[in-house]
C-alpha cells in the first residue's frame, strides 16, 4: 500500500441544473487529476439545491445518468472519487441522501445513504427537516482502497461520534464527510468537529462543502477542511468556489496511534461490564 495519498477536495457552487453542476464538477475533477490528485471529494447534495422540495425532484437511481456520468469522471481521470452527495430514489420511491464513490476504473466500490437526517430548529437561527423527503440508510461504510480502509459519511452523520469510532474499528485511518454545514452549525462547530474525530480516532479527516451563495434557498458555510491525525488543521479554504490539495501522509496515523496509543488503551472491559449492568 502507498502511505501517501494526494487528496482534492472540491468547493463548487451548486447550479439549478444537474447538467451544469456535472459540468462544474467535472472540470474540478480533471483539474485535480492534472494535478496528481488520487483522490476527490466534492461536496454534499452537490448536483441539487439543498431544500427538501427538490430533494424529490433531483432524485435518479442507482445506475442513471448521474451515476453513469460520475463513473465516467473518475475512468476517464483514473481517479478515485469520493462523489459527494446526491438524491436517489430506490425502487419503492424512497428518497436517500446517498454518497457512492468508485473507483479508478470507474467501478462503485461504496455506496452511504445518509443515516442521521438533518431535522433541527435553532432558535435565531436554521431551520431544516430533512426527514419531510428523505428516508435514513442503515448501514456503517468503509471501503478498501490502494491505500488502505476509509470512511464515510454524510454531514449530520459525522456529530454522531460512535459512528466514526465504528468506521476506525474496521480499519479505517481517513474519514470521507461530503457536508454542507450552514451559518447557523458552520462558524460555530465545523472546525471543532473535524478536530475533535480526527483527534479522538487518530485519523485524517476530510470535509468537502459547497462554496456560499448567499442568493440560495439554503447557504453554505463552506471552509473545506483537512485535519490531521494529530487534530491539526493542515490546510482550509474560505467561503468561496475552488479546490484543496492536499497530501495524508498515511504512515502518520500509525505513528500517532503509538506515540499516543488511545485506540489501544481503550478500557472495553468496563464498557462491557457498564453495557450488562
Amino acid at each position: 500500500m502507498s502511505a501517501c495519498l494526494k487528496a482534492a477536495l472540491v468547493q463548487m457552487q451548486v447550479q439549478p441544473e444537474t447538467k451544469d453542476s456535472l459540468a462544474r464538477a467535472k472540470s474540478f475533477i480533471k483539474k485535480a487529476a492534472a494535478e496528481g490528485a488520487d483522490l476527490v471529494l466534492l461536496p454534499e447534495m452537490f448536483c441539487c439545491p439543498y431544500q427538501t422540495k427538490n430533494f424529490p425532484l433531483y432524485a435518479q437511481q442507482e445506475g442513471e445518468e448521474v451515476w453513469q456520468e460520475l463513473s465516467r469522471m473518475a475512468r476517464e481521470q483514473k481517479v478515485i472519487l469520493a462523489a459527494g452527495s446526491v438524491p436517489e430514489r430506490d425502487e419503492a420511491g424512497k428518497i436517500y441522501n446517498t454518497a457512492y464513490v468508485f473507483d479508478r476504473e470507474g467501478r462503485q466500490i461504496a455506496k452511504h445513504r445518509k443515516m442521521h437526517l438533518f431535522d433541527i430548529d435553532v432558535s435565531g437561527g436554521q431551520s431544516f427537516r430533512e426527514s419531510d423527503t428523505l428516508t435514513p440508510g442503515n448501514s456503517v461504510t468503509t471501503f478498501e482502497t490502494e491505500f488502505g480502509v476509509m470512511g464515510l459519511c454524510i454531514c449530520y452523520d459525522f456529530r454522531f461520534p460512535e459512528l466514526s469510532r465504528l468506521m476506525v474499528d474496521r480499519g479505517a485511518q481517513v474519514i470521507l464527510v461530503p457536508a454542507a454545514f450552514n451559518m447557523t452549525t458552520g462558524p460555530a462547530h465545523w472546525e471543532i468537529l473535524f478536530r475533535t474525530r480526527a483527534l479522538d480516532n487518530q485519523v485524517f479527516t476530510l470535509g468537502a462543502a459547497p462554496s456560499r451563495d448567499p442568493s440560495s434557498g439554503y447557504t453554505s458555510y463552506g471552509n473545506s477542511i483537512a485535519v490531521s491525525p494529530w487534530g491539526d488543521v493542515m490546510d482550509r479554504l474560505e467561503e468561496q468556489e475552488g479546490m484543496l490539495l492536499c497530501t495524508l501522509d498515511l504512515d502518520r496515523v500509525a505513528q500517532v496511534r503509538r506515540e499516543l496509543p488511545l485506540l489501544a488503551h481503550r478500557r472495553k472491559d468496563v464498557y462491557t461490564l457498564t453495557e450488562n449492568r
